[in-house]
């Protein structure tokens, strides 16, 4: 397997293929996308524990989001089976993806550890507690100061972990053979991921900004409800279906990935 050295302005295909590939199955993607939220957000209302076990099954899930997507690029209407691809591809697959799950489960738990070095684990606990937010609590500068410290120390958590579930289940590496090669694959791709993230986020922004004005003209709440949820859906699922293209150019395997 060789790893490909892309420029930078790779990362613009890669949202152009996203949303492309998920215009083409528009239904089933965001379907899929809506049954993983869901089922992350149904763990999650388990008190410390179920965080724990949602942040262990993402990276499954997530290769399960990938793995809808390359149906949808062969021209097949992805299933919701297809959720289940990193846990049921064979016995040593399926241990080298729990094995991935604890370990991004233990690093992010680390992260919130740390942050609570900032603020005596205010951000920690509601993160994994969950609860309000007082106006107190987020004017609180080591509040903030947690909050910042847990988005820096997730950055490279995140490229440890972007490509290793794609790794461990299309070619069989080890867990943290799987992760050696994600990070490296991800830092000398910087460019490409730089323009990608950048992509991202400018057409957020712009979805925001025509959202904001259909609620200045239209005076309503409900409206701007009806809007807002079904858009922020459809962008998170573009996002999570452009992932799978990221994987697939930064690794030449001699097979046809995108096929």
């Amino acid at each position: 397997m060789k790893l490909n050295i892309l420029p930078a302005r790779q990362g613009v295909l890669w949202v152009k293929l996203g949303v492309k590939t998920f215009l083409r199955q528009p239904l089933a993607l965001s379907g899929l996308f809506f049954i993983f939220m869901l089922l992350m957000s149904v763990l999650s209302m388990v008190p410390v524990l179920g965080n724990a076990l949602a942040l262990a099954l993402l990276p499954g899930a997530t290769l399960g989001l990938m793995a809808a997507t390359q149906e949808a690029v062969k021209g097949k209407f992805p299933m919701p089976a297809v959720l289940l691809s990193g846990f049921r591809a064979g016995r040593k697959e399926l241990r080298s993806m729990v094995v991935l799950g604890v370990l991004y489960a233990a690093g992010f738990l680390l992260v919130l550890a740390c942050s609570a070095l900032m603020d005596g684990g205010k951000f920690a606990k509601l993160y994994l507690i969950g609860g309000s937010v007082g106006a107190d609590v987020l004017q609180d500068g080591s509040f903030e100061s947690a909050a910042l410290l847990a988005m820096v120390l997730y950055l490279p958590l995140s490229l440890l972990f972007w490509h290793a579930p794609a790794l461990v289940h299309w070619h069989g590496m080890s867990p943290v053979k799987s992760l050696f090669f994600s990070v490296v694959a991800c830092w000398r791709n910087f460019g490409a991921f730089l323009v990608y993230s950048l992509t991202w986020m400018a057409f957020f922004i712009l979805v925001g900004t025509a959202i904001a004005l259909v609620a200045s003209f239209s005076g309503s709440e409900e409206v701007v409800a009806a809007v807002l949820f079904p858009c922020a859906l459809v962008m998170a699922a573009m996002f999570f279906t452009s992932i799978y293209f990221t994987f697939a150019d930064s690794f030449d395997t001699g097979t046809d990935v995108l096929a």
